[in-house]
């Protein structure tokens, strides 16, 4: 029967076949994914050492690493709690305004990023409408910079964690009452481990799309040599520079980092999912 019944599927199948498909998969990836970075790879192979080691271990350059990878850092650990809490009353409340704030969520996927930026420097400027009520400074300044990766970080986290939230029966929190738990231990020793996956699935989605964010960050950064400089500045600095080596060096030192700590942020996921026996 087993035979039989995948004979079927193949027949039935609307998409090709298992072949086909596989290798429109490994072809696109190639040539969306796996050139380019190779092509990185081996431009920044033509350096020597030395040059390589100057290019990537500079004054500026490390001020750059520093700032992109707290701030994103930073953004996303932030994004993962207010997150948690704009995707649970999106899911578990009905009030007047709901679609409205739900629309609202995928407004940083819409706005195009060069807008987000050059909106959130006239915000937070001293003279602007949130800026001026501030007793301290947020345009051209580190701070700016942690502002607009919250901005572009927090729909990866609510997104991630509403069909979760939307599965998750309320019987368990009735449960956990019953047994005589309060509200911070059900959700401490209940919600959130089946929840855990999710929000660092989440995290990783908001840590990854800071990590290389240009256009909204440029403008309220300030773009102070080694204060607000981002490691995306850095690479650009390069290319106008005609230092294409340089530049491919930055960015490979970039994506090294970023995929140890994905790495870390899976290999978490991993261990989560085991003890709950997934």
């Amino acid at each position: 029967m087993l035979p039989l019944s995948r004979a079927l599927l193949r027949r039935h199948s609307v998409l090709p076949g298992f072949d086909l498909a596989l290798g429109f998969t490994l072809l696109y990836l190639s040539l969306i994914v796996l050139l380019p970075l190779s092509a990185a790879f081996m431009k920044t192979a033509t350096m020597t050492f030395p040059a390589f080691w100057d290019a990537v271990m500079s004054p500026r350059v490390l001020a750059s690493y520093r700032l992109t990878f707290s701030a994103s850092l930073a953004a996303a650990t932030l994004n993962a709690i207010f997150g948690l809490v704009i995707a649970w009353v999106l899911v578990r409340y009905d009030f007047p305004g709901k679609r409205l704030v739900d629309a609202l969520v995928d407004l940083p996927f819409a706005l195009p990023t060069a807008v987000a930026g050059i909106t959130l420097t006239a915000l937070y400027a001293e003279n602007g409408w949130i800026g001026r009520h501030l007793p301290f400074k947020v345009s051209f300044t580190p701070l700016g910079v942690f502002v607009a990766l919250l901005f572009i970080g927090l729909p990866f986290v609510v997104r991630t964690l509403q069909p979760v939230l939307e599965d998750l029966s309320q019987e368990f929190e009735e449960a956990s009452a019953t047994l005589g738990a309060n509200r911070w231990q059900t959700f401490r020793l209940v919600i959130l481990p089946i929840l855990a996956p999710a929000l660092l699935t989440g995290f990783a989605l908001a840590f990854a799309r800071a990590l290389g964010e240009y256009g909204s960050v440029i403008f309220i950064a300030g773009n102070l040599p080694m204060v607000s400089e981002i490691t995306p500045l850095m690479i650009i600095s390069k290319l106008e520079q005609y230092d294409v080596a340089g530049a491919t060096a930055i960015a490979v030192v970039m994506l090294m980092l970023s995929f140890v700590m994905l790495l870390v942020i899976n290999l978490l996921q991993a261990w989560t999912r085991k003890r709950q026996g997934q």
